[in-house]
């Protein structure tokens, strides 16, 4: 006679058997999104949508400003500088600077709280397609597994097609297009190196850098990417 195992086993048994079958059908549902995104335009991100919520939450008119524009009709300028300030390695790497990483988890470490990154322009991209702001080792796990599904079926370019196109520069302000409109009245394939580098050089506080446009460290940050641009591979 089969022995069964007892009740509280079985229903921890059975648990993990549903819980591990969800959580391949969301992952396959989020390949499948990556997949789809080889030929088609997202419509929005995660990212664009948390940040909607939270500017409606003052103002119930509240809209995100923003434009597709496809990789040839973007100065390459801007490409060059984008890749200068935040990923000097994207067309080699698989989608993880080992180098960059292993340094932020040391600087974190010695000032006792997270103040360096190290993510590429690939991780940078999971986190705004899919996931939310907040910093948990789930959320880590699921970056991975997004960056190397963007890696594994996207080309380099359509990834910095995407990142470019979908990243925030403002107080709603998303993508290269808008970016340009709202600080320079002039379309993305208008930017000239200067103006470039310093939309690069707000990416990584963009809200406070649109209040704050004369912020010496926006200045400084922008003179550094502007001289680093002449060496920056773009795809």
């Amino acid at each position: 006679m089969k022995r069964k195992w007892p009740l509280p086993w079985r229903l921890l048994w059975r648990g993990t058997l549903l819980l591990f079958a969800a959580l391949i059908v969301y992952e396959s549902w989020i390949f499948g999104r990556v997949f789809m995104w080889i030929w088609v335009n997202p419509a929005s991100t995660a990212f664009m949508d948390a940040r909607l919520e939270t500017m409606r939450e003052k103002d119930p008119s509240a809209k995100i400003m923003r434009g597709w524009v496809a990789y040839p009709d973007i100065s390459v300028h801007l490409k060059r500088a984008l890749i200068a300030a935040e990923d000097g390695k994207f067309l080699n790497h698989d989608g993880f600077d080992w180098k960059a990483i292993k340094h932020a988890a040391a600087r974190n470490l010695e000032s006792g709280k997270v103040v360096a990154g190290g993510s590429t322009i690939s991780q940078q991209l999971s986190k705004n397609l899919f996931l939310s702001g907040r910093r948990t080792p789930w959320r880590k796990l699921q970056e991975a597994a997004i960056t190397i599904m963007i890696e594994t079926v996207m080309s380099k370019q359509r990834i910095l097609e995407i990142y470019l196109n979908v990243i925030e520069w403002g107080n709603g302000v998303f993508g290269a297009e808008a970016a340009a409109r709202h600080y320079f009245g002039t379309a993305a394939s208008r930017l000239s190196a200067e103006e470039a580098a310093r939309l690069a050089a707000m990416v990584p506080n963009p809200r406070r850098y649109d209040r704050e446009r004369t912020n010496p460290i926006l200045d400084k940050r922008a003179e550094i990417i502007l001289s680093r641009m002449a060496v920056a591979a773009v795809p």
